[in-house]
């Protein structure tokens, strides 16, 4: 299993928030690009960063950060927020990206992740947020009436490999992940699935591994000190 720590970046800085809710965004390092060097000496090969700012205003926003990050350090870096045309996927694959998120273009434009799986195959993955049980859209601020294994089924049938799922509910709670759902999950499709949200510890890491999932993002286990990254890369190998 993939051990993603995550960076979350509001104004060029990480931060994290409760819930998703923007109110409660809490800066929790000073830089990135030191935050992602620590991550690199915790024998991490992958970072999970999100340009909320761009989340909101459906742009990128962000840009710089995220590719100085893939430039310069050895980490390949996993992008979501904002990413909303085949022009700003190009762009960020061609500045160094490895992976590509897209989350609520997902629902809204399911064509357009069928062509930009036609066009990068596995550099994109799509990005299932649910609240209790149906996926939010928008920074999660507006919800629907997708269920989130209906989603992943559609993503599936064109030709989407890995899916990353957040119980919203789970974010930014140190509360543990919802093993329930993503067991769902894993089982409705065959893409590979990373939970996010909740993760507080090595039980929860164990727990995500030996239900056979593919990743696991852990964002402010990590800045509140209750995971030990190092330790956690390591039990996942």
């Amino acid at each position: 299993m993939i051990i993603f720590p995550a960076i979350d970046i509001i104004g060029g800085k990480p931060v994290r928030l409760y819930k998703g809710d923007f109110s409660t965004a809490k800066q929790v390092a000073s830089d990135a690009l030191e935050t992602a060097d620590s991550f690199v000496k915790a024998g991490c090969e992958w970072i999970h960063m999100v340009d909320l700012e761009g989340s909101l205003k459906k742009e990128p926003v962000n840009a710089d950060t995220f590719i100085r990050v893939a430039q310069q350090t050895p980490l390949k870096v996993e992008l979501g927020g904002g990413i909303r045309t085949m022009k700003d996927i190009d762009f960020y694959v061609n500045s160094g990206i490895s992976g590509i998120i897209l989350g609520s273009v997902a629902l809204k434009n399911p064509q357009l992740v069928k062509e930009a799986v036609k066009e990068f195959g596995n550099v994109i993955a799509v990005g299932i947020d649910a609240k209790n049980g149906f996926a939010a859209t928008e920074g999660w601020v507006e919800s629907s009436n997708v269920y989130f294994t209906d989603l992943a089924k559609q993503m599936e049938s064109v030709g989407v490999n890995t899916i990353i799922f957040t119980d919203i509910s789970k974010d930014g709670t140190l509360s543990g992940p919802n093993l329930k759902q993503l067991n769902e999950i894993n089982s409705a499709v065959s893409c590979n699935i990373t939970a996010s949200g909740g993760v507080t510890n090595m039980n929860d890491i164990v727990k995500l591994r030996d239900s056979g999932l593919y990743g696991a993002i852990c964002g402010k286990s990590i800045y509140e000190g209750t995971l030990n990254l190092a330790e956690a890369v390591e039990a996942c190998k």
